[in-house]
């Protein structure tokens, strides 16, 4: 009798002390709570298929509770266990605190998630232990519960991926404050570059280069959140997981980028238990290939990725120009180009990060870009003079440009025991290195000849450029309560550029290539910026807001280099700080529609082509580019007034009215000037270079309506109405008689897109999109499309005129077992070839002019892929995890992740 009544008082104080040490089923573990070792709660069952009872292997059970925190001196739910079900379905978990109610979870891969609530049941006989002989008994059964078999729906389709219940993503998601395209969805940037997907998103317009304007203006690119040195033709689409629209960004993010906002292009990386990964493998209607592949795992406290691709590429452009000339005597030029550009390039990207415990995760990634191209452009030019035919001139251009690009990304995040108050910081590094060799051999004719008027001129540039990026930049969360946030953060950002041009001449009587000195130049600049900003959020009943301000200071210092490499001159501007404000104001109608209206400041500053001082002759003699030192910041101010209507399940109206005012604006001018590489000739070329106009003001209503039309068919809609207007008025154009003023220049313009989704059945998906732009005027910091060929001047009065173009992919995709698919994507572009770009302008007293251009309509792209992927449970080692889940009570199931 003293062995039974000695055994139940252990049993009933480890039971009393272990309720005391964790308040409401509290959190044991890890050694800081204390008392792990006194929780004597098992419970254990098995989890069988809701139809057939067959057993639900390696699936995932977590336990959670509830625990006092001591920060919020609230109550919050934490997970007491994570384990994974044997093969056949069973499952157990132990060392559990015996009073309390308890949330069990169960997800698998195919199967809907099975949530129930269970506990012990603890209850003590009304007349004591003394009084009921079978207590001992009871109480150990009550401490070790069986729940039974446990019952598993399956999931309506079973798409064979390694996602645990995850939600579908759409194509296209909207906020009121951005607009996030899921690049996975869109069928059309199977095997294409990130400047063929922006294609397809809207308030984005690609124009023939490649050239990328957001509402008719540049915009900032950022990958992951942070400034990059890659071009958009240089990320492949298949290693883009979506693309963030922000037209009017807080003080949180960086203010340069002038008046276009930002796009965000955030890569694929996954955090999945297990590995997953897949391969894919393309061509197109050129011949070209491309392929790649992916492969992620997760074990511990390290997640793993790697990504590799490999691009052919090849543009074929052919365009045409007429231009007039009203110097003395006026002129007429009447030229036709046809290039063709092959190339190839290689990505590799990889990392990974540490889960050193619950709160504080590193992460360490890079990547790695290397490729080339050549270039041939036949050019052919008919002059006249005074309406008398004098010359042909025939020219061919070679170009060979290899480029290599390197990035590094250390980072950190500390979780703080607060739910939602973190501190993270990361440091960037981006280098790239370009080097190019191209030739012009220009033969002129006499009319109703076939004599060369003269020996061909021959011209070569040799091109070696460089720049490095430097960020560091930390952030801090904190949310005061449930309704207020506090948000602060510093960034420092420092760029070098380099750049060598060597210019040569053929002489003709020596037989080699001679430097021109006047012409050639070595150069190299340093630019820097300093940010700090703060925001505060905050809600009172139905009206949220947001409020920062953010500040910046940059310098810029260039140099010029001797032939041997030494400063031989050398020119600084130092910008003073500047205060960007931001403002936000969210009115809540009701559940499904939202109104907000917000207004910032931001900067853009001259780029390092824009104030390079020295000529560019890789286009000669149709134009030469030459850059401006004495460029000023442009400031905008930018106002949003939108409208937000969820108004059915996976249905969005949003509309948007924006204003925004530029003064200094940066914008391409053209003027007049000596040949400096042909000086005996006489005569005169055409400059392309940068100057600040007064202002600009843009306006406009954009309409985004995305829906489900039936439950095959999902459309998203697209229409930009808007007017831009420069005001030029400070500038003046030499056409060789005097000074004439540019005049202001504006034009109400639109553009629409039509995206449209069908599910066609048995795996078959259809995607048609469709694209038109109405006459518009230039873009604003911009070359308007002009290319390498053609100089249009966004002040002069000069206008795009209409384009439309349809593209199309169709796809099929299998789901096979244990986690693999594929799918196979055809696709074409500019189905119907009318995707010419037609531009007209003219500068008043100088010249006007009209080019039309297309490159690489009707291009047929075929691309495989193959998607694998396991849950396995020989990844997921451990017995008990406790010491690595997250006090969120979040369902990442190694904790501590982003």
């Amino acid at each position: 009798m003293r062995k039974i009544t000695l055994t139940l008082v252990l049993i009933v104080s480890t039971v009393v002390i272990a309720y005391s040490q964790f308040p409401g089923g509290g959190r044991p573990g890890g050694g800081r709570m204390g008392g792990q070792n006194m929780n004597v709660g098992h419970f254990y069952g098995k989890l069988v298929d809701a139809k057939t009872n067959k057993p639900v292997a390696d699936a995932t059970v977590q336990l959670i509770g509830n625990k006092f925190d001591t920060a919020t001196k609230k109550m919050k739910e934490v997970i007491l266990a994570t384990v994974l079900a044997k093969p056949n379905g069973d499952f157990s978990i132990e060392n559990l605190p015996v009073f309390g109610n308890f949330k069990l979870i169960a997800s698998a891969i195919g199967y809907k998630n099975l949530n129930q609530t269970v506990s012990f049941n603890i209850k003590f006989p009304s007349g004591g232990a003394a009084q009921d002989p079978n207590f001992m008994q009871q109480m150990l059964n009550m401490v070790d519960k069986d729940l039974g078999n446990l019952k598993m729906d399956a999931e309506a389709n079973d798409l064979g991926n390694v996602t645990v219940s995850a939600p579908i993503k759409q194509q296209f998601e909207m906020g009121i404050d951005r607009k996030i395209f899921n690049v996975d969805k869109n069928l059309e940037s199977t095997g294409q570059t990130a400047t063929e997907v922006m294609k397809n998103i809207p308030s984005v317009n690609v124009d023939i280069d490649g050239n990328v304007t957001l509402r008719n203006a540049t915009p900032t690119i950022f990958i992951d959140d942070r400034p990059t040195t890659l071009t958009l033709d240089q990320i492949p689409a298949d290693i883009i997981d979506r693309i963030e629209i922000i037209t009017n960004p807080s003080a949180k993010y960086d203010a340069s980028g002038g008046n276009a906002g930002i796009i965000n292009i955030i890569l694929k990386k996954n955090k999945k238990v297990g590995y997953n990964g897949g391969v894919r493998a393309g061509v197109d209607s050129y011949g070209k290939l491309n392929g790649g592949g992916d492969f992620n795992v997760r074990q511990g406290k390290i997640n793993a990725f790697i990504n590799l691709n490999y691009n052919q590429r090849k543009f074929k452009s052919d365009g045409t120009t007429n231009q007039n000339n009203f110097f003395n005597p006026p002129s007429v030029v009447n030229s036709s180009q046809n290039a063709v550009n092959n190339g190839e390039f290689k990505f590799l990207r990889g990392g990974f990060d540490f889960l050193a415990d619950n709160r504080n995760t590193f992460t360490l990634a890079g990547n790695y870009v290397k490729g080339q191209f050549n270039s041939t452009t036949d050019l052919n030019l008919d002059s006249t003079i005074n309406s008398i035919y004098t010359a042909n001139n025939q020219g061919l251009s070679t170009a060979y440009r290899e480029f290599q690009n390197t990035g590094a990304q250390l980072s950190y995040k500390h979780n703080f025991a607060k739910n939602g108050e973190n501190l993270t910081a990361d440091i960037n590094y981006n280098a790239s290195t370009n080097n190019s060799n191209s030739n012009n051999n220009i033969y002129t004719y006499f009319p109703n000849t076939t004599a060369q008027k003269q020996l061909p001129l021959l011209q070569q540039t040799i091109t070696d450029g460089s720049q490095k990026y430097y960020t560091f930049q930390s952030d801090y969360e904190n949310p005061i309560s449930d309704s207020k946030k506090f948000e602060a953060g510093i960034r420092a950002a420092i760029r070098d550029f380099g750049n060598n041009s060597i210019q040569s001449k053929y002489n003709n009587n020596t037989g080699n290539y001679e430097v021109l000195p006047g012409i050639s130049n070595n150069y190299k600049f340093n630019d820097q910026v300093y940010a700090a900003y703060i925001n505060y959020k905050g809600k009172v009943n139905k009206l949220g807001y947001q409020i920062g301000l953010r500040a910046e200071s940059s310098n810029y210092t260039g140099t010029l280099l001797n032939s041997k490499g030494i400063d031989s001159a050398t020119f600084s501007v130092k910008y003073p700080i500047s205060l960007f404000p931001s403002a936000f104001l969210t009115y809540k109608l009701t559940d499904k529609q939202d109104l907000q209206i917000n207004y910032s400041r931001r900067v853009n500053r001259p780029n390092f082509f824009q104030l390079i001082p020295f000529p560019n002759y890789t286009n000669y003699p149709v134009s030469v580019s030459v850059g401006n030192p004495g460029l000023n910041p442009e400031f905008t101010n930018s106002m949003e007034l939108s409208y937000n209507n969820a108004y059915k399940p996976k249905a969005n109206f949003l509309a948007t009215l924006y204003f925004k005012y530029s003064t200094n604006l940066i914008t391409q001018y053209i003027y007049r000037g000596k040949d400096q590489l042909n000086p005996g000739s006489n005569d005169s070329i055409y400059y392309s270079t940068y100057i600040n106009a007064n202002s600009a003001v843009s306006y406009g209503l954009e309409l985004t309506n995305n829906m489900p039309v039936t439950k095959w068919w999902d459309l998203l809609l697209n229409l930009n109405l808007f007017n831009s207007k420069i005001n030029a008025g400070n500038i003046n154009a030499n056409n060789g008689n005097g000074e004439v003023s540019i005049a202001t220049n504006s034009i109400l313009s639109y553009f629409a897109k039509m995206n449209s989704n069908f599910k066609l059945g048995k795996g078959i998906s259809l995607q048609i999109s469709g694209n038109y732009q109405s006459k518009t005027v230039l873009p604003q910091n911009n070359s308007g499309g002009g290319g390498p060929f053609n100089q249009v001047q966004t002040t002069a009065q000069g206008y795009l005129l209409p384009r439309w173009s349809i593209d199309a992919a169709i796809r099929k995709d299998w789901t096979w077992k244990k986690g693999q698919s594929g799918s196979l994507t055809l696709g074409m572009n500019d189905i119907f070839r009318t995707n010419y770009q037609e531009a007209y302008s003219e500068q008043i007293g100088l010249f006007n002019q009209d080019n039309r251009r297309i490159s690489n309509p009707q291009l047929l792209r075929l691309t495989f892929s193959y998607r694998f992927g396991k849950f396995d449970a020989s990844l997921f080692k451990r017995k008990n995890l406790k010491s690595q889940m997250p006090d969120s009570g979040g369902m990442d199931m190694m904790g501590g992740g982003n």
